[in-house]
């Protein structure tokens, strides 16, 4: 059992995660942003590792993937800092990035070395379930990571039964198939796309990302889930200047 198994054990709603970008806005920024959003009160962390096409992440994300890409992040800079992150910070991380950077380090080393490092979970929108099977489910249960799978609207119920199955912890809802950074529009049919998802009763807890980026939005995203995940309203605030100074007052008005 991981931490954030041991999360979901112990709470079950309003479950609040942020993601930004590791490398922004400044090279040596991400443990300090990670250790500010936990003394804010944050479940969970999803921190994105960059790269030069990152296809479902829209402006702001881009944006700050390339920034910190020109700032030198690479992923094994980001492995080397995160040599100190159990010191500071306690609650689970998430590391979240593309299929190609991973196995060019390669599958099996990358995660022994997250899991040396105290990561719970990967996210990769771009790796195919039956390669995540078929290929390196060993090595994530190996070095007990969690994998996160993400469904649309558009995913079949049949491959979220498949889904659940293969999961240990969560289940990343998206709020549209769309890329990142829009606002969460609760039209009729996403509402009937998530009551859909509630009454099928699945075995692991669903948590919405994607348009969540104010109370109103993550108040809604959590009648339906057990959370949500902030990601480009955050990672708009890490531009401006005095950002770690703004980080409580910006968890604050997410929960209400």
């Amino acid at each position: 059992m991981n931490r954030l198994n041991q999360l979901f054990n112990t709470k079950k709603d309003n479950l609040l995660s942020i993601y930004y970008t590791a490398g922004y806005p400044t090279l040596n920024s991400t443990l300090d942003i990670a250790e500010a959003l936990e003394k804010s009160g944050v479940d969970f962390l999803e921190i994105g590792f960059p790269y030069s096409d990152p296809v479902a992440d829209g402006p702001t994300i881009q944006h700050s993937s390339e920034k910190a890409l020109e700032n030198g992040m690479t992923l094994h800079l980001l492995f080397e800092q995160l040599a100190d992150l159990r010191k500071r910070v306690t609650i689970p991380i998430l590391l979240m990035g593309y299929v190609n950077p991973i196995v060019q380090y390669g599958v099996e080393r990358f995660c022994k070395k997250a899991a040396e490092l105290g990561v719970d979970g990967i996210i990769v929108p771009d790796l195919p379930m039956y390669e995540y099977e078929k290929l390196y489910a060993k090595y994530f249960i190996d070095n007990n990571l969690s994998n996160i799978f993400l469904v649309t609207p558009q995913t079949s119920e049949e491959r979220i039964r498949k889904i659940d199955g293969l999961s240990n912890s969560f289940i990343y809802l998206l709020s549209s198939s769309s890329i990142t950074g829009g606002n969460l529009k609760v039209s009729v049919n996403i509402e009937d796309y998530y009551k859909r998802i509630k009454a099928m009763s699945l075995k692991n807890p669903a948590i919405i990302g994607f348009g969540i980026s104010d109370n109103k939005t993550f108040t809604k995203a959590c009648e339906y889930a057990s959370g949500a995940i902030v990601g480009s309203a955050f990672v708009k605030l890490l531009g401006g200047d005095g950002y770690l100074d703004k980080i409580p007052e910006f968890v604050n008005v997410i929960r209400g």
